[in-house]
């Protein structure tokens, strides 16, 4: 099992991991618009590993139709900590996750303090972005990471990705985001906040599942 786990004053909102509270539709971060979407993609451990490979190789990205670059994985490696149980039970020692893996062009994959630049459209609205990853799970059944914005963009907030191998063998993909409007006319106009998260939602869909035949 790898678990990290990041945090920098460099990200420019508050809530850092906020897309991990329970609560998150409810009682969204201040300004911010929430949104979250899950998924069956499949049944079964091949499903499962096939899938978590994609994400941390930024397929759900660059598959949905943004362009990835400029990725730069933390400097030095990055301490992972103990993980533990339901019943608070250690499951793994502690080590340093050293071993960065990496796609093939080269492209290291995700990791806890990576910072990644995004350019593209979704929906025909801008989506460039520097982001960070906030956290990376990789567990037995569950596999994730979320990213947090550094900036150039037109709001500001988190998303996270999350994949889950279910007891009855269903493996299901989850993305749940908040996003404060930063550019003026997101500020006006809130309903292009909702559109532009719905479009980025669908390219991610369509990218990591081989289910995906329509917009929803």
């Amino acid at each position: 099992m790898r678990r990290g786990s990041f945090r920098d004053e460099t990200v420019d909102y508050a809530a850092v991991g906020a897309t991990q509270a329970p609560d998150l539709m409810q009682y969204p971060p201040e300004r911010s618009i929430p949104a979250t979407e899950s998924w069956r993609i499949g049944s079964g451990e091949t499903r499962f590993q096939s899938a978590g490979e994609a994400l941390l190789a930024w397929r759900a990205q660059r598959d949905g139709g943004l362009v990835v670059s400029d990725v730069r994985p933390a400097a030095g490696p990055m301490y992972s900590g103990v993980g533990f149980d339901h019943e608070g039970h250690p499951i793994a020692p502690s080590r340093l996750e050293a071993d960065q893996r990496f796609d093939a062009d080269g492209t290291p994959w995700v990791s806890a303090g990576t910072t990644i630049r995004l350019h593209g459209r979704a929906g025909g609205m801008k989506a460039d972005a520097e982001l960070r990853v906030i956290f990376a799970i990789e567990e037995p059944r569950r596999v994730g990471f979320a990213l947090g914005t550094v900036g150039d963009s037109v709001v500001s907030g988190e998303e996270s990705f999350v994949l889950e191998w279910h007891d009855n063998d269903e493996v299901w993909f989850t993305v749940r985001a908040f996003d404060a409007p930063v550019a003026l006319l997101y500020r006006l106009l809130p309903p292009l906040v909702r559109r532009r998260r719905r479009a980025l939602f669908q390219g991610y869909l369509r990218a990591i599942s081989p289910l995906y035949t329509t917009s929803s």
